[in-house]
């Protein structure tokens, strides 16, 4: 049912982006867009692989910058999942709240751990023993409630960046903190252009080593190879 309703969402986005009726002088327009989009690079000839080329061959041109902001995202979020998920398998564990949560280093033991969750009794000690899906299993209703909303808050910043202001940079959703965007020449500098593909070339390799290494945790022994 779940996976039903993920391909029914999934069907509906790429949907949104295709006309009823394209040119054919669309159509040569948007393949030309296609192999010359930003992140397309040596490694695949500098075209676009054909399966990727089948998916957006009938879409309207604005629907590239779509597919970018969701490579990137996806590969953001994938490379902090990486991380995440060697700190919990590595049993590395950070203080919380600045209070006795038990999750100190290598010693997540503590005789007065916080609660995550006076509900179901889950302390940031019990969160710091687990396994990397049983972290997550741990984690009480309210606490999902407070990941969608920021994740919706930040949806609806890059939403409003990218469309609403037609911001030109996918990717770009005004937030740097670190000032990378503000060096001389911006974005079209030649280091924050080799900048940026290398952030969509490591974001494609997380997402796939976070995938391994989640389907290896719910299928032991299904990745032959080493993982933490």
């Amino acid at each position: 049912m779940k996976s039903a309703a993920i391909f029914a969402l999934l069907a509906g986005s790429a949907s949104a982006f295709a006309p009823a009726n394209v040119s054919p002088r669309t159509s040569v327009a948007v393949n030309a867009a296609i192999d010359e989009a930003f992140g397309v690079s040596i490694e695949t000839g500098n075209k676009v692989p054909p399966l990727g080329r089948r998916i957006l061959e009938d879409v309207q041109p604005s629907a590239i910058k779509w597919f970018q902001n969701a490579e990137i995202k996806h590969g953001r979020i994938a490379m902090v999942a990486t991380i995440g998920f060697m700190v919990q398998k590595f049993g590395v564990h950070f203080p919380l709240y600045l209070g006795p949560t038990g999750s100190n280093v290598f010693s997540p033991a503590s005789d007065h751990a916080w609660y995550l969750s006076t509900t179901t009794g889950v302390t940031f000690s019990d969160i710091a023993n687990a396994a990397p899906l049983d972290a997550i299993q741990m984690v009480p209703m309210a606490g999902w409630l407070q990941i969608f909303f920021a994740a919706g808050m930040f949806e609806s910043a890059a939403y409003y960046r990218q469309w609403v202001l037609d911001e030109p940079i996918p990717g770009n959703y005004g937030y740097d903190p670190l000032g990378f965007t503000k060096r001389e020449g911006g974005f079209d500098s030649e280091e924050l252009t080799s900048l940026r593909l290398k952030e969509i070339k490591n974001g494609r390799v997380a997402m796939m080593t976070i995938a391994a290494w989640v389907s290896n945790e719910a299928i032991p022994g299904a990745l032959p190879v080493w993982h933490p």
